[in-house]
């Protein structure tokens, strides 16, 4: 369903080592446009993400939106539409808040968390379900969304087998995960075949949680080429796999030059 895509991209993007490092996951003016199948449906929807840098109380922020939406005739069986938002840190990569607001099938969503690093509680308030308000503690390190995790991972150069801590916001909770370098694979995509490395997150936890629990498995494989670009996306799960392939990537920066890079 969208809400394992939604699973997928905000339990993905940029873990970096924990501990507070400037935020270069994406770019100021960077867009992301995924197209996504699942399975005999190969236009089931369209994932946008896309990197602004502002000022917000005299600090510099990115502000990372999300739109994920299904699309053909998924969209005819299961409306999906969610707008998401996050505002990180630019000095420490850390996550000041994260909100989203849309539909899935009947049921509305609306949500907030704020971050409270002095006090190290993150605070979740569901408007559209306020029985799921809750207050949670942070742990010691600085949590990422995955989202901006797995996006992160195209400045690595890890070899096989290497390894990267992270710990990561996902829905209503914090908790650690490690990303493998799994291997290296020749993909077909939408510019032709391309050489990856793939990369593996995974919950080492005897009560995985999250879309990790039950087997679900998440994968992404970076091009190894000097744009690095993360070019394709899987979450399985035990009733279906989602997969998010890049379709476009553009930066236009505030100065509004605007490039275009492909994988």
């Amino acid at each position: 369903t969208m809400n394992c895509v939604r699973s997928l991209l905000l339990l993905l993007a940029l873990a970096p080592p924990m501990l507070a490092a400037p935020f270069t996951a994406l770019k100021d003016g960077e867009r992301f446009r995924y197209r996504t199948s699942w399975g005999i449906f190969s236009n089931a929807g369209e994932v946008v993400i896309e990197a602004r840098k502002i000022d917000l109380e005299g600090k510099s922020v990115f502000r990372i939106t999300t739109h994920i939406a299904s699309r053909g005739f998924v969209r005819g069986v299961y409306n999906f539409d969610d707008q998401g938002e996050l505002l990180i840190e630019a000095a420490t990569g850390r996550v000041l808040s994260a909100s989203d607001k849309g539909i899935s099938g009947s049921k509305q969503l609306h949500s907030e968390t704020n971050f409270d690093y002095e006090r190290r509680v993150a605070r979740h308030v569901d408007i559209a379900r306020p029985e799921r308000n809750r207050e949670f503690p942070i742990p010691d390190g600085d949590p990422v969304d995955l989202i901006s995790a797995l996006i992160q991972t195209r400045e690595w150069t890890l070899q096989v087998g290497e390894r990267k801590p992270a710990l990561v916001y996902f829905g209503r909770d914090l908790y650690p995960i490690v990303i493998t370098a799994d291997g290296r694979e020749t993909l077909r995509t939408l510019q032709g075949k391309v050489s990856t490395l793939r990369l593996v997150p995974t919950m080492e936890s005897k009560a995985p949680r999250g879309v990790f629990k039950r087997g679900g498995e998440i994968k992404v494989w970076v091009s190894e080429t000097p744009s690095r670009q993360p070019v394709q996306m899987q979450l399985k799960l035990n009733f279906g796999t989602a997969l998010l392939t890049l379709a476009e990537h553009t930066i236009t920066p505030s100065t509004n030059a605007s490039t275009a890079a492909v994988p």
